[in-house]
């Protein structure tokens, strides 16, 4: 269904975000590192309780939810399936971000999900991590790798993946129950997008 121009509603208890979709179809050129003390660790069989964590710190300011939404069988299935690989970036012995690529259709690579926690946005950390997920990215057989933002992320992310070297290709409005009215999310996480009741 396409949304008629103008203004349209969103029902009580929702939130709606612009999501961005953006790919690229040729590595990029590299861009080097910038200084700093990081390492990305691949988690083989991620545990739950590590998952949930590192999940929430990275992604609970923007409204991530749809995986604290999963039950532990759920989540399982998905972040231990077959095609999946997740990696922590490694600060000081501490894993302060998350990296999550998809290889389950042949000749694609989705970044599910990318990001730092708060305290190494604008450090460099981001395009380390952005570095070792191009790489990682871009294997034998890869025709194409995407992602996808939308309002609620940090406001510098799509400017962050088009400097990476994506290119927007869809925009989508996602509406689904506002997190923090149910539980799922902490009452006064993400003030830029400020609950409705």
């Amino acid at each position: 269904m396409l949304l008629p121009d103008g203004y349209s509603d969103v029902p009580t208890g929702k939130i709606a975000a612009v999501v961005t979709h953006l790919e690229m179809t040729a590595p990029p050129p590299r861009r080097d590192d910038p200084p700093g003390a990081w390492r990305l660790r691949r988690v083989e069989q991620p545990a739950l309780a590590w998952y949930r964590d590192l999940y929430r710190r990275v992604g609970e300011e923007w409204l991530w939810f749809t995986r604290t939404r999963l039950t532990d069988a759920a989540l399982a299935a998905v972040i231990r399936a077959p095609g999946i690989e997740v990696y922590a970036l490694v600060v000081d012995g501490r894993d302060e971000g998350l990296l999550e690529l998809d290889f389950r259709e042949s000749g694609h690579c989705e970044l599910v999900y990318f990001g730092v926690t708060a305290n190494f946005i604008g450090t460099g950390a981001a395009r380390f991590l952005m570095n070792r997920a191009l790489e990682l990215a871009w294997r034998s057989g890869v025709q194409r790798v995407w992602v996808h933002t939308c309002t609620f992320d940090h406001p510098a992310a799509v400017a962050f993946y088009q400097r990476s070297g994506f290119r927007p290709f869809r925009r989508q409005i996602e509406v689904a129950d506002d997190p923090r009215r149910d539980g799922t999310a902490p009452r006064d996480v993400a003030r830029h997008v400020p609950v409705i009741e």
